[in-house]
């Protein structure tokens, strides 16, 4: 299956973080990495009295199931050292099921398509460089969404 990942560091070495999660995801058995985003840096979103992050989009190919794949990105989370203390708070690492093909489901622990996907510049920004006629929840592409002048392309 098609799947579409977003990942998010606020604290510490912010782009290793980035760069070790998407190693990590490498390694597992029954992902395929297809393609990556660019890093972009945004403000935060939510809990706004933080670290700027930076964010960034993959695409992988996986033969896991949905849950089997959320539970494969939550240990990469706490091997990375991400602590879920503080709801949409700072952390080390964050990833995200953004969409997972055509599989829609929505339990007290996954939601697929990701709640917010539509909402978040940080994840579309991403998405539209190398989605940008992926069909949305909404029937829109990524490529219908505007730039944003709060989340730039991070040349650090």
């Amino acid at each position: 299956m098609r799947a579409f990942l977003g990942l998010g560091s606020n604290l510490g070495d912010r782009r290793s973080y980035l760069k070790k999660a998407v190693r990590m995801l490498k390694e597992r058995s029954g992902i395929t990495m297809i393609q990556e985003s660019g890093v972009y840096e945004s403000e935060p979103w939510g809990e706004l009295g933080q670290n700027k992050f930076l964010n960034q989009v993959i695409e992988i190919e996986t033969s896991s199931r949905p849950e089997e794949l959320l539970s494969q990105c939550q240990k990469i989370e706490a091997a990375l050292g991400r602590e879920r203390s503080v709801h949409w708070g700072p952390r080390t690492i964050d990833i995200d099921l953004l969409l997972l093909e055509n599989v829609r489901i929505d339990s007290a622990h996954l939601k697929i398509p990701h709640p917010y996907l539509e909402q978040r510049n940080f994840v579309l920004i991403p998405l539209k460089e190398i989605a940008p006629n992926l069909v949305l929840p909404s029937g829109k592409v990524p490529s219908d969404y505007q730039e944003d002048e709060k989340i730039w392309r991070y040349r650090g």
